[in-house]
């Protein structure tokens, strides 16, 4: 059995697709592609598919994970094709590598997303990430299905800065009006600290409430490396196994390794 870890997309219109809509059509994308699909037992059997940490409806996203098994060995770059064009655009397949690790989900612990608010002038936003960013604890609320659940919001943030938006930023929504970015990097903690959460957060400490709701992006998720205060790409430790067990490797090191030569 052979595992393939992908790396997709949701932009533009296709953030408001809950997790559930892109379940299915994930799984008829892989029934026009014909791939040679691994499915579990039982009476229902599914297809074994594993999503890892998927992004809230509504938000965009840059760096959503899964993992599929196969029965048949495939080129990870041709089955990423081939899934691409079986999507919608919005929903698009951006990386593809055999997973040779184990603990994909493990290396998911912190996410980088993007937060653009109209209406929020840079300066004001800049002053209310500087109170967030002063305070020990920001209690937040949030509703659950078991009732209102209060949690410290800050503890999980990592980094958050405000900054104004780039003309690569403007394409969706154009710029008629105050704006401002924020770049949050949160840990993935339990209970989960949700960008929404950190924007209540802010309305907290500093009475920022944007007119409009945030449009909110994750750019990466990934290993949260403390010293740099980086998120590292997941998918990183298997494409560098696979590339140092591929055959070109192998005889590159024979033809440079000491002693070695034609007799």
């Amino acid at each position: 059995m052979q595992r393939i870890r992908l790396r997709y997309t949701k932009r533009g219109r296709l953030r408001f697709t809950s997790h559930r809509d892109f379940q299915r059509a994930f799984e008829r994308a892989l029934r026009r592609a014909e791939v040679p699909m691994a499915y579990s037992a039982g009476f229902t059997p599914h297809p074994k598919v594993s999503y890892a940490n998927a992004a809230p409806t509504g938000t965009g996203s840059e760096a959503e994970y899964l993992e599929i098994a196969l029965t048949e060995t495939r080129d990870p770059e041709t089955l990423r094709a081939l899934l691409d064009e079986s999507l919608p655009a919005g929903l698009d397949i951006t990386d593809a590598v055999e997973a040779r690790t184990s603990g994909l989900a493990d290396r998911l612990t912190a996410s980088v997303w993007e937060l653009r608010l109209d209406g929020v002038t840079p300066e004001d936003a800049e002053k209310a990430v500087e109170a967030f960013l002063a305070a020990e604890t920001v209690e937040v609320q949030r509703k659950t299905k078991n009732g209102i659940r209060t949690f410290d919001a800050r503890a999980a943030v990592a980094d958050l800065v405000a900054d104004r938006p780039q003309a690569h930023s403007l394409a969706d929504r154009p710029l008629d009006n105050a704006c401002a970015i924020l770049r949050l990097v949160v840990r993935h903690v339990t209970p989960a600290v949700r960008p929404d959460d950190v924007l209540s957060g802010l309305r907290a400490v500093a009475d920022l409430a944007p007119p409009v709701p945030a449009a909110v992006t994750r750019l990466a998720q990934g290993l949260f490396d403390e010293e740099s205060g980086t998120v590292t790409d997941p998918l990183a430790p298997d494409r560098e196994t696979v590339t140092a067990a591929s055959p070109t490797a192998a005889v590159t090191a024979s033809a440079t390794a000491p002693g070695t030569g034609s007799a």
